[in-house]
């Protein structure tokens, strides 16, 4: 057995490999959310990003790098603010690309609130860097009163996205491999943290999850556990572009990357309120209901059928952060 792109595209593989390797050798608790809340209600997060290509429509490898760890710590209920960011770099790159992309990660920090304030630099041979690999981590720190996660998930409550689906991987697909859309989609890469804020500040927020890899089909499959989640079809918020995108290439927005949106459970009679909140961010929308079951999602289609969805072995878009 070796390790596979699958194992790094948010599905099955993924999971499989955390449970059987990474899980067994470090600890599980390491695996059980975006971020760690540690003592003294600090949030810390790490994360590392291989995108190909560097730059897509919306975007860079440094901005992609800087927004999701501070999603990653917003995931916890954190206020982010501060971020270490660690380069490798393949010898014979363009000193101009570097400073691109290095750009563009100051100004996502600058959006986002947050300093970096420590890193590190490496460079390999040429051929064996692909460009340019970040690492990152971030700390943040944790209010008073704010408890979101998996365990604070019932059957009742309201599924919620703040956003339209599947951005981000519709921008990589449309300038990997030469391909092009006529509808360009830029993707959603962007800071929740203000977003999460003001949800929280307004309603009693169960669970918080960002949708990168494996897209929102691969968070709703993670957290359906002793408890069902069904999901109307025709609520989830799909850009024209986008679903034109993943009706060519017989994609499911679903299991797209998202860099700008997250999942939210809500109880249900906070549904209006926290739409309300989250619409003057974006095209928020309630998409689904928690219910008991054993652990299954579950699609309802615009024709009033029902399909289970079944998490991916890997991604369809391997390498898309």
């Amino acid at each position: 057995m070796t390790v596979t792109l699958a194992h790094g595209g948010g599905g099955r593989a993924l999971r499989a490999l955390l449970e059987s390797h990474v899980g067994p050798a470090v600890g599980m608790d390491a695996l059980r959310h975006d971020a760690a809340v540690l003592d003294g209600r600090i949030a810390m997060t790490t994360d590392a990003f291989v995108v190909h290509p560097l730059t897509f429509p919306g975007g860079d490898i440094g901005r992609l790098a800087v927004c999701g760890t501070v999603n990653d710590l917003a995931m916890a209920g954190a206020v982010p603010y501060a971020l270490s960011l660690a380069l490798i770099l393949e010898e014979g790159l363009p000193l101009e690309v570097l400073d691109r992309i290095l750009a563009s990660a100051a100004e996502a920090a600058r959006e986002a609130g947050v300093r970096i304030v420590t890193g590190d630099t490496k460079v390999v041979e040429r051929g064996r860097g692909d460009g340019v690999y970040v690492t990152t981590t971030g700390i943040g720190h944790v209010p008073e009163g704010v408890d979101v996660g998996p365990h604070r998930i019932r059957p009742g409550d309201a599924v919620l996205v703040s956003g339209d689906v599947g951005r981000h991987g519709a921008a990589v697909l449309s300038v990997r491999e030469g391909l092009g859309f006529d509808d360009a989609v830029g993707s959603d890469v962007a800071p929740v943290a203000a977003a999460v804020a003001a949800l929280l500040a307004e309603v009693d927020v169960h669970c918080l999850r960002d949708p990168t890899r494996g897209g929102v089909a691969a968070v709703l499959d993670e957290l359906a556990t002793g408890h069902d989640i069904a999901i109307d079809e025709a609520a989830v918020p799909v850009h024209d572009g986008v679903r034109a995108a993943t009706e060519l290439f017989g994609l499911d927005p679903l299991h797209l990357a998202c860099e700008g949106r997250f999942v939210a459970f809500v109880m249900k009679e906070e549904v209006n309120r926290a739409v309300d909140v989250l619409r003057t961010f974006g095209e928020a929308a309630e998409i689904g209901r928690v219910q008991s079951g054993p652990g299954r999602v579950w699609i309802r289609d615009s024709f009033g059928g029902e399909r289970l969805l079944v998490r991916p072995w890997g991604d369809p878009l391997p390498r898309i952060c």
